[in-house]
């Protein structure tokens, strides 16, 4: 898994070295630099695909350096895997993008240290094109990399709205292609299909079982539809969710499908969740970490904290004009935990990560 990250340069982080462990629940006060750690990895994925100049045009560098290109002049980034690290920096151009300036993949044991493979000022990244068996295992990661929110859920929401049929290699980041995602692993990984089930089942007490087929008029379309327990023969759809039930099925499926990704990254998953989903999405957070699946999450909610030890928290804070990061020290927070909840110590200001 993903060891050690350091970041330096982007957005509110200016300068930061943070250990990371199976489990990572963010946790802070608005703008202080939560989503920020967590949009670091989709730079990185689109500097893994090739898309680094689309980004950043689109972004601005101003937007993604530290306090823009008067205060910074390059981004920084270091992964550490243990055996296997990636780094690399961007550097602005004077037409408004970023250009690769080094591009490193390392092989990192204890008696060696060497450069498997580098490039340097490259407008995009060749990590993906390399055969070299370092670059393969890296690319498991890079190609990870992925933000999930499932915030959207409005009548045009693509959470609602008819998939592909065939678009069901991977759950997309905004769950467009939900319907489809379930259809295949129905087809192809039943007895998965039938855990997701029951454990919606947990949580949604009126949900009997998804009802999943290619539209009879348009095969490659397909529509999330469902039965209810009390009315079998009535028809039922995505639009026929409300918001909280919507989001838990996405969040279901996304951490118990059958080969998980190597990270999993979710900003705020407990948007609109009753308490008991909060319980069930921890203990499923736990599963999917104790199958070597990295988490990292973003999160407002004391409800989801309780559920976790203190050393799966980061505090988040913003200090001299820039975000601080701080793993909560379990033996430090010993005697208050004998009698408090993690929630409850940050409710109560006990622990780092509170409004400015």
């Amino acid at each position: 898994m993903l060891q050690n990250i350091k970041i330096e340069g982007y957005k509110s982080i200016k300068k930061m070295d943070l250990k990371l462990s199976p489990i990572n629940i963010l946790i802070g006060s608005n703008g202080v630099g939560k989503s920020n750690f967590i949009s670091f990895f989709k730079l990185v994925n689109y500097i893994y695909e090739q898309r680094l100049q689309q980004y950043s045009l689109k972004s601005g560098v101003d937007n993604l350096l530290h306090y823009g290109r008067k205060n910074t002049n390059e981004i920084k980034g270091y992964l550490d895997f243990g055996n296997n690290a990636y780094e690399f920096n961007l550097l602005p151009t004077d037409e408004g993008a970023f250009f690769i300036g080094r591009e490193d993949s390392l092989l990192n044991y204890p008696t060696r240290y060497s450069r498997t493979f580098y490039d340097e000022n490259v407008k995009e990244s060749q990590i993906k094109g390399s055969s070299t068996q370092r670059n393969k295992y890296l690319s498991e990661h890079l190609e990870s990399y992925k933000i999930y929110h499932f915030h959207d859920t409005s009548s045009s929401a693509p959470l609602r709205t008819k998939a592909n049929t065939n678009d069901n290699r991977i759950l997309k980041e905004d769950g467009g292609n939900l319907p489809a995602y379930l259809y295949y692993l129905q087809e192809k990984h039943p007895l998965n299909f039938k855990r997701i089930e029951k454990t919606i089942q947990s949580v949604v007490p009126f949900f009997d079982r998804f009802n999943l087929s290619p539209a009879f008029l348009d095969e490659e379309k397909i529509l999330l539809e469902w039965t209810e327990k009390e009315h079998p023969e009535t028809y039922f759809n995505a639009n026929h969710l409300s918001d909280g039930s919507l989001r838990y099925i996405a969040l279901v499926t996304l951490l118990m499908q059958p080969k998980l990704p190597k990270v999993i990254i979710i900003d705020e998953p407990e948007l609109g969740l009753h308490p008991t989903a909060i319980n069930k999405l921890s203990g499923l957070i736990k599963s999917a970490a104790a199958k070597d699946c990295q988490i990292i999450v973003s999160t407002q909610s004391v409800s989801l904290l309780n559920n976790f030890e203190a050393e799966d928290i980061i505090t988040v804070d913003k200090e001299d004009n820039q975000s601080v990061f701080r793993r909560l020290d379990t033996d430090g927070l010993s005697n208050w935990i004998e009698d408090y909840s993690i929630g409850e110590l940050w409710t109560k200001s006990i622990i780092k990560g509170q409004p400015l």
